[in-house]
């Protein structure tokens, strides 16, 4: 059973129409936005589960919001769009979103990978043997999903935290660009490796004392990445 709050942000009201139905025939609560202002104070003021996107929006557009989301909010987002050229998919992906769904589209997939980043979502939460990971001044807790350094919160976007927890869950493991991508983004995207170097650079600049020196996520050459703590 679904309760999980979901804000849907179209300018189209049929759009809004449909997705709203299926989404609510499968029991999750269902907010709506028709521009880019409305749906940041949706989000303010409702705090979602999870958003789904439009990109072509009136007063702020899609990639704007979705910028702020990613950036300021520890939300997944789906983008869903009618603007599906590839250059706009790595855009977004290398934005933090966790699904991109092109429009014409099959409400039924959409259920679908809806329920799928919510499952991973719940997942990162629940099936860890550890609810927190601690290395010196950085602390990893999987149930609140929350990371501070020095005691001073840091916020991440929903695939930064994966991305950290992983790593973190795995010190000196090597794992490839490919290996997090596919772990990470899972096969949902098929993207190339440098979206992964854009999220790692991100998170040096949050969580590292030196980002241009890392003491934790360190670059394994002609590999990719691993996790490293010194006493």
């Amino acid at each position: 059973m679904s309760y999980e709050k979901i804000l849907v942000v179209d300018d189209d009201a049929k759009i809004q129409k449909i997705v709203k139905h299926c989404l609510e025939r499968e029991e999750f609560r269902v907010i709506t936005a028709a521009d880019g202002e409305s749906a940041l104070a949706m989000l303010k003021k409702e705090k979602p589960d999870l958003v789904i996107l439009d990109l072509m929006l009136p007063k702020i557009n899609g990639f704007d919001v979705c910028k702020i989301i990613t950036t300021e909010y520890n939300i997944p987002v789906i983008i869903l769009s009618a603007k599906g050229d590839e250059l706009d998919r790595i855009i977004g992906f290398r934005l933090g979103v966790d699904d991109y769904l092109t429009k014409p589209f099959s409400p039924v997939e959409l259920v679908l990978r809806v329920q799928a980043v919510i499952r991973r979502m719940q997942g990162g939460r629940h099936n860890q043997t550890s609810p927190a990971l601690v290395y010196g001044d950085l602390r990893i807790d999987s149930c609140t999903r929350q990371v501070s350094v020095n005691s001073v919160p840091v916020n991440l976007t929903s695939k930064e935290f994966e991305l950290l927890w992983l790593l973190g869950s795995n010190p000196q493991q090597v794992f490839t660009r490919m290996q997090l991508l596919n772990k990470i983004w899972h096969s949902d995207y098929e993207g190339d490796e440098n979206t992964v170097t854009v999220h790692v650079r991100r998170l040096r600049e949050k969580i590292e004392p030196t980002p241009s020196s890392p003491s934790y996520i360190k670059t394994v050459w002609g590999v990719g990445y691993k996790f490293v703590y010194e006493k």
